[in-house]
């Protein structure tokens, strides 16, 4: 038998076996050579750009760099060059052209364009009652901190029904931004622009005038808040006025304060601006008071016109609702009161201790915020020293919703 019959029966012997590999340069059929193919005998891999032993069709970051690879390619970055790496500002792991955020300073970049910060300087910000994420929070969508007869307090010199013990300042470093203020005259025969007080009572009962047994200088106290509203620029806040004077004689004393010229005008009928663009606008102090509204002063905003309030002085806890007590409940701005009176009339500083408690008004708090469907924007006390409302608040504004999981609350 020749050699050429011996090679053509081998070669029909291998052929009929299935026995070709040893002549297949591709045996895996994928159209890639053996020898350049890093997976020969698998159809669905040839490289392994990373040498990490996954094939680079099933392997989602093919470089190793830590960022996959679609990801690589809406960043614009080549996902087979390991030294082609994403660009991350704040090291979010989201890279700067699809990051909403690129500092890190919880203010969205177009946010800090629009407003003139800078979007790349985590510096460069604006910070709203302590956390820059507040500036996009709408004004009734935040929750105050509230004393009730602010001034009404120890440290003021109020030896009758006392509301506190600790006066303005004290109460602005504890993290009090609403105040609720009684204005009078010092008598019936003093009723000059000078003579305006923050007084406790009502001047026309048959009892003592208010101002005859305690009164707070109204030009000194308003004096001290524009002097601590200008040493704490991220800050919105809040007055609502018991009144008793002429709106003239208010004008006068909150023009002489200082305070007028940061005076927020809103309209009834428009949504609340944020709490940035408040700030940004110098215009942060919102003034309510409860005469209706005068177009020669539209800064005084007729408290039940553009808020309402819940019950207030009851003479048990058990009597406590989440109900309407004065304005119009389909304003979004509300107060959620929560002190007691004792049987005198007085505030009651044993109980306010009791539902002050921050389990106790932390739940009140939820449990009307559910019933009206709409956080409180206020929450007002009598002896606010003597409880949890500034962290009840913190709490109250680390949610989104009611039933947000309670976890939640300091984890932000």
């Amino acid at each position: 038998m020749s050699m050429k019959f011996k090679s053509i029966l081998i070669i029909i012997s291998i052929s009929l076996s299935g026995c070709t590999g040893i002549l297949d340069d591709d045996d895996d059929d994928d159209g890639f050579l053996d020898d350049v193919d890093s997976f020969p005998n698998d159809p669905d891999e040839w490289s392994d750009n990373d040498g990490d032993g996954i094939g680079d069709n099933e392997d989602k970051d093919d470089d190793n760099d830590g960022y996959e690879d679609l990801i690589e390619m809406d960043c614009f970055t080549d996902p087979l060059n390991l030294s082609s790496i994403p660009l991350d500002n704040d090291g979010d792991s989201i890279c700067d052209p699809i990051d909403e955020d690129i500092d890190g300073d919880e203010l969205p970049n177009s946010w800090e364009i629009l407003h003139g910060f800078d979007p790349y300087d985590a510096t460069d910000k604006l910070v709203c009652h302590d956390e820059s994420r507040y500036c996009l929070r709408a004004y009734d969508d935040f929750t105050f901190a509230e004393t009730h007869n602010s001034f009404s307090t120890v440290e003021d010199g109020v030896w009758m029904a006392v509301n506190h013990m600790t006066s303005l300042e004290a109460q602005w470093n504890g993290g009090i931004r609403a105040f609720m203020l009684d204005t009078h005259h010092l008598s019936k025969e003093e009723t000059t622009e000078s003579d305006v007080r923050f007084c406790h009572g009502d001047p026309n009962s048959d009892f003592l005038h208010p101002c005859s047994y305690s009164e707070v200088n109204a030009h000194l106290w308003l004096d001290k808040l524009h002097s601590l509203m200008n040493n704490s620029t991220g800050d919105v806040v809040t007055i609502l006025l018991e009144n008793y004077i002429p709106a003239n004689h208010l004008s006068s004393l909150f023009n002489h304060s200082g305070l007028l010229e940061l005076a927020y005008i809103h309209d009834a009928h428009s949504p609340w601006p944020t709490l940035g663009e408040m700030i940004i606008s110098g215009k942060r102090l919102v003034i309510f008071w409860d005469w209706q509204f005068d177009q020669e002063y539209p800064w005084l905003h007729h408290a039940w016109t553009h808020s309402w309030d819940t019950p207030y002085g009851e003479n048990d806890q058990s009597e406590m609702s989440c109900k309407l007590g004065r304005g119009d409940q389909n304003q979004p701005v509300w107060h959620l009161n929560n002190w007691l009176s004792s049987i005198y009339g007085f505030a009651d500083p044993v109980r306010s201790k009791q539902v002050n408690e921050y389990e106790t008004l932390l739940q009140r708090t939820l449990e009307c915020w559910e019933e009206n469907n709409n956080r409180p924007t206020f929450i007002a006390v009598d002896f606010w020293e003597d409880g949890e409302l500034t962290n009840v608040t913190k709490s109250i504004n680390n949610l989104n919703h009611w039933s947000d999981n309670q976890s939640d609350i300091n984890s932000k």
